[in-house]
Formats: structure tokens, sequence, C-alpha cells
């Protein structure tokens, strides 16, 4: 068997966080700079090593006022903490192409399990013959679950920012690497 390697492309690949904001709307953001990579036996993703990283201070969400409140240590402390990781730890087939990823999310030093939803949307070869994967991934966090502080409730009782933070993406690998066992 064979081991391929695979590494992020970040001009085809889309990685977002979702919160809602005083219960009422939902504020999107993301990170643009990150990095990530996957080791599977051959082409098979659930054998698949998983491993993320972005960068905190890349983070955006359309207003540079939040963007440095969220960089500051009421929440993620770019400072201190300038990136966040995940590492896959167990790739679980649900149906078909659809696989629970289980690995463990560090921010601000904090270590979590937590799962991904992934579908896997192929392998297939661009037009200069590079070979190329893709996937959708879902999942959720309990923000104060890695120290992400910040907390105000509005006159009605609303929280002003929610806990619980919902991600996804789109995702692209440029195979790199390919081992062959002996």
């Amino acid at each position: 068997m064979s081991t391929q390697k695979w590494s992020l492309d970040p001009a085809h690949t889309n990685i977002h966080f979702k919160a809602k904001h005083l219960m009422i709307t939902t504020v999107t953001g993301s990170f643009g700079s990150f990095d990530g990579s996957v080791e599977t036996e051959g082409e098979d993703f659930s054998t698949g090593k998983f491993s993320f990283s972005a960068d905190v201070a890349s983070i955006s969400t359309g207003s540079e006022e939040r963007d440095g409140h969220l960089k500051s240590d009421d929440f993620f402390n770019a400072e201190q903490f300038p990136k966040l990781t995940f590492v896959g730890k167990e790739v679980k087939n649900v149906d078909g192409d659809e696989f629970e990823l289980h690995g463990e999310m560090t921010i601000r030093d904090v270590t979590k399990p937590i799962v991904l939803n992934i579908e896997v949307g192929g392998v297939a070869k661009d037009p200069w013959g590079n070979l190329k994967a893709g996937f959708s991934f879902k999942g959720k966090l309990n923000r104060k679950d890695f120290g992400l502080k910040f907390h105000v409730v509005n006159e009605a009782g609303n929280l002003l920012v929610s806990d619980e933070i919902k991600m996804e993406g789109e995702v692209q690998l440029a195979a790199v690497e390919t081992a062959v066992e002996a």
C-alpha cells in the first residue's frame, strides 16, 4: 500500500466560523492565513491523518473593530496564542462519502475533543495533471471551553455573543508526495 501526502490548497479552500450576535443574527468570520495536511493510505480518506492550523492574527469578520476585539484577551489573545490547531485522531465512516472526523482542537493552549462531519467530494486530476481531493466539513464547539471568556448580557437577557460557534468549510487538497511501503 502507498502512503499519499496531501497539502491544503489555500486558493481553493474556504473555512468559516459563525456566531450568533444578540441571538438574533449570525456573524461570519474566517482566517486569511492557514495551513493543513493529510496523510492517507492511497486515496482512502477514511485512513486519513489530518492536521490544520490558522494564524489568529489573520481573523476577518468584515469589521476591523470586531476583528481587533477578537484578537484581544477577551477572545483569542493573538499575541500570546498566535495559532489555533486541529489534529484529526480517528475517521469513522457514517454512510458512503460521509464521515465523522474525531480530533482535538487547540485554542489558547486549551485542547478539547471535537467532531467534524465530513463529506468527501472526490479525487480528480486538474488540467495540468495534478491530483486533487475535495471535501466539505461542518462542526461546532463551545468557545468558553477554550477560554474565550467575553460574556455580556443585554437588557433582554440575551448573550451578546453565543457560546456555540459553528465551523464549516470547503477544502481542496493537492497531492504532494507518494511513498510506497514495502
